[in-house]
C-alpha cells in the first residue's frame, strides 16, 4: 500500500515545462531576430545572396549568445537553491528542534492540531529526506527540477534559435527584394502567432491574445529593421 505521507513524488510534466518554455523563448527570438535583419537588409534593396548571408550570420551569432545566456543563467539559479538545499540540511542536522517546529507550524497553518498534528510532525521529521523534502516544498517552496538542467536548456535554446531562425530566411532562396520580404513576414507571423499562443497556454492566460502580442512584436521589429535599411540606402549610406 502507498504511503500517502511520502512527499517524494516528482511530476513529470515539471521538467517538460521547462523544456517547452527554453523551445518557445529560442524559437521566437530567433525568428525575430532574423525577420528584422532580413527586413532591415532589404529594405536596402540589397540582392537576396546579402540578406540571406547576413541573416545566417545573426542567427547562428544569436543562438551562440542566447544558449551561452541560458546556459549560465540555469546554472546560476540551480547553484543558488542547491545552497538554499545544503543550508536546510545543515539545520535538520544540527538544529533539529528549530526546524521540527517550523514543520509544527507549516501543518498547523493548514488547519492540523492536537494529536493529529503530532502524529504528521513525527511522521515526517523519522526521515530525514522527507523532512529536507517537506521543508523545501512546504517552507522555501523550492524544486530544483523545475530549473532543469544548464547543458539541455542551453542546448534546447540553441536548436530551437536556429530553427526558428531558419524560417524567415527561407523566403529569400526563392524570391528577390520586397516579394521576399513580404513572404518572410508572413510566415513569421504564423509562426510567432503559433508560439505565442503555446506561451500563453503553458502561463495559462488568453491564447488569442497572447498569439497576437507574439505576432505584433515580431512584425514591429521587421517594420523597425526594414524602416532603416530603406533610409539608410535614400541617404546613400549603403549602396544598392
Amino acid at each position: 500500500m502507498e504511503d500517502v505521507s511520502e512527499p517524494r513524488h516528482k511530476e513529470s510534466h515539471i521538467k517538460e515545462a521547462s523544456n517547452v518554455r527554453d523551445f518557445v523563448f529560442g524559437f521566437g527570438d530567433g525568428i525575430n531576430t532574423s525577420l528584422g535583419i532580413a527586413a532591415g537588409v532589404g529594405g536596402a534593396n540589397v540582392a537576396s545572396d546579402f540578406i540571406i548571408l547576413a541573416a545566417l550570420i545573426g542567427m547562428f551569432t544569436g543562438a551562440k549568445a542566447m544558449a551561452v545566456q541560458n546556459y549560465l543563467a540555469v546554472k546560476s539559479h540551480r547553484e543558488l537553491l542547491k545552497s538554499e538545499i545544503a543550508r536546510e540540511e545543515y539545520e535538520i542536522e544540527n538544529l533539529p528542534e528549530k526546524e521540527r517546529e517550523e514543520i509544527e507550524d507549516i501543518y498547523k497553518a493548514k488547519g492540523f492540531s492536537g494529536k493529529e498534528l503530532e502524529m504528521i510532525v513525527n511522521k515526517i521529521t523519522s526521515d530525514k529526506k522527507v523532512w529536507l523534502d517537506t521543508m523545501l516544498t512546504e517552507e522555501l517552496r523550492l524544486n530544483v527540477d523545475i530549473v532543469g538542467s544548464p547543458l539541455k536548456s542551453a542546448l534546447i535554446m540553441f536548436c530551437s534559435f536556429l530553427v526558428g531562425g531558419l524560417l524567415p530566411i527561407i523566403p529569400f532562396f526563392f524570391f528577390d527584394g520586397y516579394a521576399g520580404i513580404a513572404v518572410a513576414v508572413g510566415i513569421s507571423l504564423s509562426a510567432s502567432f503559433a508560439v505565442g499562443a503555446v506561451k500563453s497556454r503553458m502561463a495559462k492566460t488568453g491564447i488569442i491574445k497572447g498569439g497576437i502580442e507574439m505576432a505584433g512584436l515580431g512584425t514591429g521589429v521587421a517594420l523597425i529593421g526594414f524602416g532603416i535599411g530603406n533610409e539608410l540606402a535614400n541617404l546613400g549610406i549603403i549602396s544598392i
